[in-house]
């Protein structure tokens, strides 16, 4: 138990900069203290002691403004930055070294039974304010851009954005790293070199507009250097026309 309390303090240097000392670090980091009584409420869930874990639950929720079921998975070495308004629901699995900002909900989208929660695996970001829904799974090392709707799996080191979220790429398409290597850490899941698609989309399409009107001006050149041996087919078809009528 104090070795995850050590591992939340010490994940919070690594990816806040804005932290200065552990005391500052404990007394005033509401995704420090969610977790903190998050697995106190989880001991209580597993033992079947619901109503308790609930209350526990909730009286968390009251004081850091972030709302994780009791039974819900969480692992080791998560940071929940900000926090103010996080959703986690009863089934969601979030694995080690997963990384949240505020806003963000991991919600169900059925009323049955069962897993109805998303599953994060190990080192995934997701951004402020993105809503994972239903029971789907984000890959190892994903990210997912900050107010992303994602309501299907992304695979492993992917990064999603947009409404309904699109895959911009798949890291492991374009460099070569190791099956074990997590990729670089990204405050709000957000990189230098992700572009989004749609801004990939009207690129090519204003390529393609661009070699369009570069056709369109080398026809028209053509037909212009046409003209004038036309005018001049045009006076000899009415010259030998004429010829042939005197000739009659």
């Amino acid at each position: 138990m104090f070795k995850k309390i050590r591992e939340d303090i010490a994940i919070v240097f690594e990816r806040d900069p804005a932290a200065r000392s552990t005391l500052e670090v404990l007394t005033t980091y509401p995704g420090v203290h969610a977790l903190l009584i998050h697995r106190l409420a989880h001991a209580f869930w597993q033992i079947k002691f619901y109503w308790l874990g609930r209350m526990i639950s909730h009286i968390g929720r009251w004081f850091t403004g972030i709302e994780i079921h009791p039974g819900a998975t969480i692992g080791r070495r998560v940071f929940i930055d900000h926090g103010m308004g996080v959703v986690i629901g009863e089934t969601a699995i979030i694995e080690d070294d997963c990384t949240l900002y505020h806003g963000v909900t991991l919600g169900g989208t059925s009323w049955n039974k069962g897993k109805r929660h998303p599953t994060l695996k190990q080192g995934v970001v997701i951004g402020a304010g993105a809503k994972i829904l239903g029971p789907i799974t984000i890959g190892r090392g994903a990210k997912i851009g900050s107010n992303a709707v994602v309501v299907k799996d992304v695979p492993a080191k992917a990064t999603a954005v947009g409404i309904p979220a699109r895959i911009v790429e798949e890291e492991g398409k374009t460099k070569q790293k190791s099956a074990v290597q997590l990729p670089a850490f990204n405050a709000y899941a957000v990189g230098k070199d992700e572009p989004d698609p749609m801004h990939k989309n009207i690129d090519h399409l204003m390529s393609a507009i661009r070699k369009q009107n570069q056709t369109i001006e080398r026809l028209e050149a053509q037909i212009k250097s046409l003209k004038p041996r036309a005018n001049e087919d045009l006076k000899l078809a009415k010259a030998f026309s004429l010829k042939k009528k005197t000739s009659k």
